[in-house]
């Protein structure tokens, strides 16, 4: 763990390119190492903060079969989609590279012929699932069965979604093929496999004594869970058509394995980054004074922080990620984000209802984010975070300043008169703000650094809402100078310490407060003076960095003028909340419409097992709820033979008082049964439509009276 490393590499888990970006992944990955590597930046450091397409895992080729193109054709799309999400979005990435690129190929290439060159891999001939119809090995997510560890029927073979266990495909219980959808064969092939058992000691070392403390508590217990399980060798080729060929003699028609080669794309993207910028890559990588951190998604902490160190440890001249901040999973509206059900907030389609909202979200996915534990993203929480936080506090406070200081001062910051108890205090507090939201982000609470630059914000208001300027600039406009002097200082405090969290806002913020403009002249004592530098360090008016914050003691300076006033966030309406939970709602029916399959049918019975029923229409008369039940009614029905008693389950679905005086279709000679402890003497027929909603079979209406049979 470095104390003060001279440069950080930073990396976000590379994206497969098989479908477009949505709310689970910003939240998880992209949005926290955002934050990190901006405030990074903000502190003068050197950053290399890096990510690309992974574009060889088998996903890649699964959407191609579905979609009848190539593989290509499928990472050209999404590469795209997903690099322009990114960019919309504010992820401010120092290289968004490709694993299909050539460098990353070179990379990979010479990475796996150093460790076979030096003896690091077991060669092994083992049996394999093979699918005849298709003539294919089944690699990953080729093959479905059922999870040897949870029980979860769509297990993949290489990982349960369902517990995140990872799996080999031969772990499975009853695989199928999901190319064919038969049953596969085992079948011997010759594969390459990294002896993980040979690193246990050292990574026991590394991670149980040298993480313990500072690896997030999930991230740790999972890592610990797997070494105390037994490592055992992992293939590093795979038998499949796409991705980069195994360079030895004798691998034709094999690959390597994705997860050996993705996590080098972090390598030959930094590669790609310094050839750009005219760098030396090898520092950010293989010297000890750069900090290595990863930031993944809790499905990915096995090859992060085992598999790829490793591979860095074999490979001998690579330095070990300090720390691997992984975040849990987010839910939405209560059920998983499911790209394949379109289950969903995509991000270019978010953009289409909220445009130029970016940070709306960043907010909201932030305050919200899965850092510990699983958690739930709901349109009712992203509006309520907008008006009551983003509207109420952080804008309301920003309007507030710059109108009163257009209103009062035509714009320009006033020279502050003598300091009160209370302004000096909020300076104060407002210099130590910088240091604990740093003390936040270092240790990966974003979370927890969010709720602390809100403070500020918040500060701010107190202070404007208890000095009053309003009212005292009614009878002592002296005073007013100074308590608007000092709001303008934690207006510019927001406009860099916002930055990390809020990119477009600080951006908007700056150029309100035309912190980032030479002012037009320096005035001095009310002279102006036009040879005076903007750079002069008792009038500079730029504060640029993390530290200025708390370092210096005025940030904007008097006499700089500002812009006019601009809602920096607008109130979201219930009719706005309202569209987006609809279209969910209709991609749940339309799921449930698409899953739903017919029971199997009963046994055969004889046409006079089917006589013996009698079935007649009736009315009912009277509806109630069933005591101490939720899903009862009880209903008084007239059969036309009698009243009976009939106890229905379909309190879910209808009201008892929109089913009086309906006719329905009654099963009358059904023996009594008790439900509930009231004595049902009957049962009402139901059926469900397409989309899954209860419905009566109604008789016909047209002359058929109560009590007279069907058939």
């Amino acid at each position: 763990m470095l104390h003060d490393p001279k440069r950080y590499t930073v990396t976000a888990a590379l994206p497969y390119t098989n479908g477009p970006i949505h709310i689970g992944h910003l939240a998880g990955v992209y949005v926290p190492a955002d934050i990190y590597s901006r405030f990074l930046r903000l502190q003068g450091r050197d950053v290399a903060f890096i990510c690309g397409s992974d574009e060889h895992g088998v996903a890649i080729s699964m959407k191609a079969k579905k979609e009848g193109i190539t593989p290509q054709q499928v990472i050209d799309k999404y590469h795209h989609i997903i690099k322009t999400s990114f960019e919309d979005f504010g992820i401010s990435f120092d290289n968004y590279s490709r694993t299909s690129a050539k460098v990353h190929h070179d990379t990979a290439s010479e990475f796996f012929r150093k460790l076979y060159d030096a003896g690091d891999f077991i060669e092994e001939v083992t049996e394999q699932l093979y699918d005849a119809e298709a003539e294919q090995f089944l690699a990953d997510r080729f093959v479905i069965g059922t999870c040897p560890k949870c029980g979860h029927a769509e297990a993949y073979g290489d990982q349960c979604e369902n517990c995140g266990s990872s799996l080999n495909a031969t772990d499975l219980i009853n695989p199928k093929s999901t190319i064919t959808g038969t049953t596969p064969i085992l079948k011997s092939t010759r594969h390459w496999f990294l002896p993980l058992d040979r690193y246990d000691a050292f990574l026991r070392e590394w991670i149980l004594e040298g993480h313990k403390s500072d690896w997030k508590p999930n991230v740790f217990g999972q890592v610990k869970s797997w070494l105390d399980d037994g490592l055992k060798p992992r293939a590093v080729t795979r038998d499949l058509d796409w991705g980069i060929p195994v360079p030895v003699e004798g691998a034709e028609g094999k690959v390597l394995y994705v997860w050996f080669d993705a996590p080098i794309g972090y390598i030959s993207s930094t590669k790609e980054w310094a050839a750009r910028e005219g760098k030396d890559w090898e520092p950010y990588w293989k010297n000890e004074d750069t900090k290595l951190v990863h930031f993944i998604g809790k499905d990915n902490i096995v090859f992060h922080c085992i598999i790829f160190p490793a591979m860095l440890k074999a490979e001998g001249t690579y330095i070990l990620p300090d720390n691997v901040p992984a975040n849990e999973f987010l839910n939405l509206e209560g059920n998983k984000l499911s790209t394949s059900k379109n289950w969903a907030v995509w991000l270019h389609e978010y953009l289409q209802d909220f445009p130029n909202q970016q940070d709306v979200l960043r907010y909201a996915l932030t305050s919200n984010a899965p850092e510990t534990k699983d958690n739930d993203f709901t349109w009712k929480d992203f509006q309520a975070r907008n008006n009551n936080e983003l509207v109420n506090i952080f804008g309301n406070f920003i309007n507030r300043v710059v109108v009163l200081t257009n209103k009062y001062y035509e714009g320009r910051v006033p020279q502050p008169n003598e300091f009160t108890d209370i302004d000096e205090a909020t300076l104060t507090e407002l210099r130590a703000y910088p240091a604990v939201i740093a003390s936040s982000i270092e240790r990966y609470r974003f979370r927890e650094a969010l709720v602390e630059l809100m403070n500020l914000a918040r500060l701010g208001n107190k202070y404007l809402a208890d000095e009053e300027p309003w009212k005292v600039i009614k009878t002592d406009e002296e005073r007013v100078k100074t308590q608007m002097y000092v709001a303008l200082q934690i207006a510019a405090a927001l406009s860099v310490l916002s930055e990390p969290f809020l990119p477009f806002t600080a951006a908007k913020l700056k150029n309100i407060l035309k912190l980032d403009a030479v002012p037009e002249s320096v005035s001095v004592f009310g002279i102006v003076d036009e040879t005076l530098s903007a750079n002069d360090a008792r009038f500079n008016n730029h504060v640029t960095s993390w530290n200025d914050v708390a370092l210096k003691q005025e940030l904007i300076a008097p006499n700089h003028h500002i812009g006019q006033a601009e809602l920096l966030f607008a109130k979201i309406e219930d009719e706005e909340i309202q569209k987006q939970v609809d279209r969910l709602e209709a991609t749940k029916t339309a799921n449930k419409a698409e899953n739903k399959t017919a029971e199997p049918q009963k046994d055969l019975i004889t046409f006079e097992d089917f006589g013996k029923l009698d079935i007649r229409t009736g009315t009912i008369l009277e509806a109630e709820k069933t005591p101490k039940s939720k899903k009862l009614l009880t209903l008084k029905v007239d059969t036309g033979i009698d009243v009976r008693t009939i106890v229905s389950g379909i309190a879910e679905s209808f009201t008892p008082e929109e089913i009086i005086g309906r006719r329905v279709t009654v099963l009358v000679n059904l023996a009594p049964k008790e439900i509930a402890k009231v004595e049902s003497q009957g049962m009402i027929l139901m059926t469900q439509n397409a989309a899954g909603k209860l419905v009566f079979i109604n008789p016909d209406a047209d002359g058929v009276g109560n009590g007279e049979g069907i058939s």
